[in-house]
Parts: structure tokens; C-alpha cells; sequence
């Protein structure tokens, strides 16, 4: 780099750099012991159970679907705005439906998919995309297997693999696998399982740090190679889990379900030796309860249905409030504040902010006290919440010109020196997790990045490096989009120039 120019763009690029330091701010992980209490928040416009939650790039949550206790299931979505606390009805869905997933794409878009609605079975193989920008929901290609009570998982080639749940009267056989291609709008057939038979209480399919899916869903568990579009068996899991987590240290907590009554157990997969261990349990069985990875490395275990035992035998006890921490310094989960209600099936939503929403649920008192499904939402703070993730930009306020860099220099990838479809660019950011091994997605033009490279900035431990690659497809420009998402939680957008 030489001239007049070339020292005026890397005397920027150093000043940058520097002031990406200074402000982007620090992203120090609260301490082990921080607990966290409960607060109401406005209430959802519906009561609903068995909906979605999707944290939208712009920081607000869409909800979507959900049923009213037993009798009737929604095609109605609202929006929860945490500047206001207040959440606001948005479009209608094309189908009502509960039970069914909601995958943030990389163009922002949202992918609702299956889940169970009115008529005989029940199971829906439509799928359908919300448009933050216009509020509107649209029809999209339909699932090959009808199925509710699945996982959706973003991969990291920008395909959403669909694993588990079950159609109509496909039990005790699980749904096949299959794959949406947001380009196409389609979904086509994936990998077969090894083995069909499921479990009632199945948990989540988990994506792993490797970008390996772990699939629970039935006995043996296995795992899914997106490369290679195949599922291996692994080992069998201690018990029928109903809730799952991934650490950041890329183990998998497992914790709670109803395998022969409702279960305080818990255990981990541990990816390096791909075995399941216990860890300690909970303090109270919970099935329907929510386990929620925090920003500070926590898990928050959050209301569900318990059971009352006494020397002989366990009964059913109806709805908890309650809520736990699980610790993986200590292996092992400590107290914490309890809900402002009762509730399971909820949603728990980690926010921009670092705090958790949970809206929704249904409540129970005990045998035949069905309490109705909640329109009730509430805030869960930590003691330090961690806020999300941060693109570096040339702006002050966040916007336009990202920190991005052609890979290994000091030169912007700006509209007057463009990257170029293929090439590699440094992304500056905070927000990463000191010592963890997930690793960010990055959409570039709607589309996602491979991910090459993370690390810290010399001199400066509270910034991150991500170099990533530019994808295929997208259309150049001199303000093509940037957005990278961890933890579930999008950053800021900011541009680069592309040709």
C-alpha cells in the first residue's frame, strides 16, 4: 500500500481500530455466582401456549401461534418491543398452528414450519416466512412429512435441517429429516436416520460448536454431518431428557423430562468423548419448563410441571414458578428468584440486553385444574446482564461502513475498494465470549458466510477478529449488508462494498 491514498487509508484504519477499542465497550461474563430476579412486563394482546418466540435482528421478539388452553390454536402473531415493554399485534399467520418452529434466515426473513392444527391428526406439512420489514406472512415451499414438536437449525451452510417430531400417526416413528433451502424455497429429503422409533418427551436436536447436530430424538441419540448429509448413532442417553442446552464450552446440558414420572435428572454430552454423564440434578422435577443458555455461561431453568412425592409415590402437582441456575463451573444448579407465575410451555427469549423474556404458558393447579393458557409475560435480569454482540463501524451510531477489513490488511472493504464474491474479509466485533468455543453466524447480502477464523485483537482483548469468506449468490453492491448473530442474538447491521 503506497501513495498519498494508501497511507491516508491505513492512518484511518489504525484510528479506527483504536476507537472500536475505546467504545465498542467491554463484555465481561458476570461471575459464576450471579443469580437474577423476575419482573412482570407488559402482557402479550392473546393468551397462548405451545407458540414461538424469535428475536428479530432489530432487537424486538416475534410471537407466533400457540394455542388457548385446549380448545382452539391461532393463526394470530404480535411483536414484543423492549423499548416499551409493550407488545402490539403484527399479520396473521396463513395457518394456525402450535407446536411448530421459527428460524430467524439470514435475510432477516423468519421460517415458520409444521406444527399442529385444527382437523383430524392435526400435523401441518405447510411452512410459511414473516417479513420483519412489512409484518406480513407469506406461504412458502410445504414440509414432504407432515410433523409438530420438531427442531428447526439454522446450519451453517444456510440451510435449515428439520429433525424429529411426528406426523400424523407416525408414532412410535419419528418424522424423517429434510432440509429447507431459503433460496429455492424448498425443502427436499435428508440423511435417514439409524433407526425410526422416537421417545414422548424427547428433547431438542442441539447444533454443536463443530457445526455437527446432535439428535436426541430417539434411542440411540445421533449425530447429523451437515457435509456429508448423514446421521451416526451414539451412545445411549442416561434417561428421556426433555430440555436441552448448549454450554459454552460446547458440551450439551440436558436437564428435567417424564420418563416414568416427572425427573429432576440431568446429564451432559460431551462432544470429545461423545458420552453422556450425569451432573447434578435440580432441585424440583420439571417437564414443559424451559433451559436457556444466558450470555454469562449460566443456564436458566424456568417453570414447567412438577411432581409431589411422598415415601411410596408421586403424583402430579400442577404448574411451578420456580426457576433454577445451572453452574458448569460447579456442575451443579443453584437457587434463584421464582417467576411472577406459574407457567410451562412458555417461551424464554434472550434479549439484545442481555435479559430473558418469558411470555405465555399454560398453567395447571394440579389433576383436572386446567388454569388456561397466560397472557402474562415476564423479565428475567441477571444480576450483570451481558449485552449482545457489536459490529465495529465507521459511524458512531453503529450504521453504514462496517470494520471490515480485506482479509490480513488494513484496508476497508468499502465502496471504493470493494470486496470481491469469494474473497475473505476481517470482521471487527465485541461480544464474543472470552474462552468459549461456539462459534458466530454471519450473513453477508442475506446470505452466510463461511467462518474461517475468530480471535482478539492484540492490545485490545475486548475486540474480535471473525474472518469469514464472502458468499456466493448474493448481489454486489456498494452497501451490501452485514449482520453477524451468537448466542441467538443478531448484532447491528453495518455494509461493505462488494463487486
Amino acid at each position: 500500500m503506497t501513495g498519498t491514498g494508501g497511507d491516508r487509508v491505513f492512518r484511518r484504519s489504525r484510528l479506527l481500530l483504536v476507537f472500536l477499542a475505546a467504545t465498542l465497550g467491554s463484555t465481561a461474563v458476570a461471575s459464576a455466582q450471579s443469580t437474577g430476579t423476575f419482573t412482570l412486563t407488559g402482557n402479550m394482546t392473546a393468551p397462548r401456549s405451545q407458540h414461538s418466540a424469535t428475536l428479530l435482528p432489530d432487537g424486538r421478539v416475534l410471537i407466533a401461534g400457540g394455542g388457548v388452553g385446549n380448545a382452539s390454536i391461532l393463526t394470530s402473531a404480535e411483536i414484543y418491543d423492549p423499548a416499551t415493554a409493550t407488545f402490539r399485534a403484527t399479520g396473521a399467520m396463513t395457518a394456525a398452528r402450535r407446536l411448530h418452529t421459527a428460524t430467524l434466515l439470514p435475510d432477516d426473513r423468519v421460517l415458520i414450519v409444521g406444527g399442529y392444527g385444527v382437523g383430524a391428526g392435526g400435523a401441518l406439512a405447510s411452512a410459511e416466512l414473516f417479513d420483519p420489514g412489512t409484518g406480513t406472512f407469506t406461504a412458502t415451499g410445504s414440509l414432504n412429512t407432515a410433523r409438530g414438536g420438531h427442531t428447526a437449525i439454522l446450519l451453517s451452510t444456510g440451510k435449515v435441517l428439520i429433525v424429529g417430531g411426528y406426523g400424523v400417526n407416525t408414532y412410535p416413528n419419528v418424522a424423517p429429516a429434510e432440509l429447507y433451502d431459503p433460496v429455492s424455497g424448498t425443502f427436499a429429503s435428508a440423511g435417514e436416520y439409524v433407526g425410526r422409533e422416537g421417545c414422548d418427551f424427547c428433547a431438542p436436536s442441539v447444533l454443536l460448536s463443530d457445526g455437527a447436530v446432535l439428535f436426541p430424538g430417539q434411542n440411540p441419540a445421533q449425530l447429523y454431518d451437515p457435509a456429508r448429509d448423514v446421521f451416526s448413532p451414539l451412545g445411549m442417553m442416561l434417561r428421556e431428557q426433555s430440555t436441552a442446552a448448549l454450554l459454552m464450552n460446547g458440551q450439551v446440558l440436558f436437564a428435567g423430562g417424564e420418563p416414568i414420572g416427572r425427573t429432576a435428572d440431568a446429564e451432559l454430552y460431551n462432544p470429545a468423548t461423545r458420552t453422556f454423564v450425569p451432573t447434578a440434578s435440580m432441585a424440583s422435577p420439571r417437564v414443559w419448563h424451559t433451559l436457556t443458555l444466558l450470555p454469562n455461561g449460566m443456564v436458566l431453568a424456568a417453570g414447567g410441571e412438577t411432581d409431589s412425592c411422598s415415601a411410596s409415590s408421586c403424583f402430579f402437582a400442577g404448574s411451578v414458578a420456580t426457576a433454577e441456575l445451572y453452574d458448569p463451573a460447579a456442575g451443579a444448579f443453584v437457587a434463584t428468584g421464582s417467576m411472577t407465575a406459574a407457567r410451562e410451555t412458555h417461551t424464554a427469549t434472550v434479549l439484545k440486553n442481555g435479559k430473558v423474556l418469558l411470555a405465555g404458558g399454560g398453567s395447571y393447579g394440579g389433576i383436572g385444574m386446567f388454569n388456561g393458557s397466560l397472557a402474562s409475560a415476564e423479565i428475567f435480569s441477571p444480576d450483570v446482564p451481558v449485552p449482545g454482540p457489536v459490529l465495529g463501524a465507521v459511524s458512531a451510531d453503529g450504521q453504514g461502513q462496517g470494520a471490515v477489513f480485506h482479509a490480513g490488511t488494513r484496508q476497508l472493504a468499502t465502496a471504493d475498494d470493494p470486496a470481491v464474491v469469494g474473497d475473505s474479509v476481517d470482521i471487527y466485533c465485541t461480544g464474543l465470549a472470552p474462552g468459549g468455543v461456539i462459534p458466530p453466524q454471519v450473513a453477508i447480502g442475506g446470505r452466510m458466510a463461511t467462518l474461517l477464523v475468530t480471535g482478539t485483537v492484540p492490545g485490545a482483548p475486548d475486540v474480535n477478529l471473525v474472518r469469514v469468506r464472502i458468499p456466493t449468490g448474493i448481489t454486489p453492491g456498494p452497501s451490501v449488508r452485514v449482520r453477524l448473530t451468537y448466542l441467538d442474538r443478531p448484532s447491528n447491521e453495518v455494509t461493505i462494498g462488494v463487486r
